[in-house]
């Protein structure tokens, strides 16, 4: 007998073997409890940046909303159920857009690129959200003694990100940074098969804001990032990447915050915008 699609259950490739666990999808087939993992630590910064390159960026139907800032955000993940209570690190660059297409409309921030270091997650986003997913090394932030808390990322062995917090200072859990719109937009292209072959995918994609979150604890602080020279022999696939970034020069942060909590959603709900 051959292989048989179930329309109830998720697949990624290799789909012929089955339904595939992952964020969205157990062992079991059901969704996960949400409501009590998992524990992140997240590190935001907003830069001021040139509008002009940012809007460079922006695929059709997408322009910039409101002033240039740039966020960047290292996520902490730990505790994750589907990945039975293992964790990942991500890094992403966010901006404020307005998306109009033929009939929807969206605000929010456009996630231009989210750096990850789990291949699992990676597959799973790219395939079923469309989120703008690749691999780096992300190490999680540490002190020597009452110093900064510093970090960077990596791609098989070229540092292209260094950053840094420091002086933070507890604040009202409801002064964590700010999202704005309607949710995550995204930019999902996935080349056809073929000389000739129009794309599989090439689309809008909207993560509605949402989730079980319960904050504990936030700070503030002052932070500085820098993305470093990165040539096509550092990095062949992604350099082209790293030196429009690096080209916005971003330095010290306008704003910048340390934030812990616990619980989060499966992402679910993100559709197709037209």
């Amino acid at each position: 007998m051959s292989f048989v699609f179930d329309a109830q259950q998720l697949y990624r490739m290799p789909a012929h073997f089955g339904p595939t666990p992952g964020p969205r999808q157990g062992p079991d087939g059901q969704p996960f409890d949400w409501s009590h993992q998992p524990d992140r630590t997240l590190w935001a910064m907003d830069f001021d940046a040139d509008a002009a390159r940012i809007a460079a960026w922006l695929p059709p139907g997408f322009e910039l909303d409101g002033e240039p800032v740039v966020r960047i955000e290292l996520q902490q993940w730990r505790n994750l159920a589907w990945l039975a209570g293992r964790g990942y690190n991500t890094f992403g660059v966010k901006v404020p857009v307005r998306y109009r297409g033929k009939e929807d409309a969206a605000r929010g921030h456009f996630l231009t690129v989210l750096w990850e270091n789990m291949p699992d997650a990676i597959i799973s986003g790219r395939e079923e959200l469309g989120y703008n997913k690749i691999y780096a090394a992300i190490a999680d932030p540490a002190r020597q003694d009452e110093g900064p808390w510093t970090a960077s990322l990596d791609w098989l062995g070229h540092r292209f990100v260094e950053y840094d917090f420091e002086t933070l200072s507890d604040a009202a859990l409801d002064a964590g940074p700010a999202a704005p719109g309607d949710g995550i937009l995204n930019f999902k292209y996935i080349a056809g098969t073929g000389p000739a072959a129009e794309p599989d995918a090439c689309y809008c994609t909207l993560t509605p804001k949402g989730g079980q979150l319960t904050v504990t604890r936030v700070q503030t602080a002052r932070a500085h990032l820098r993305f470093l020279p990165t040539r096509w022999e550092d990095m062949p696939t992604q350099y082209h990447i790293v030196e429009q970034l690096r080209a916005l020069a971003l330095g010290q942060a306008r704003q910048a915050w340390r934030v812990e909590s616990t619980g989060a959603r499966d992402l679910a709900d993100t559709r197709r915008l037209t």
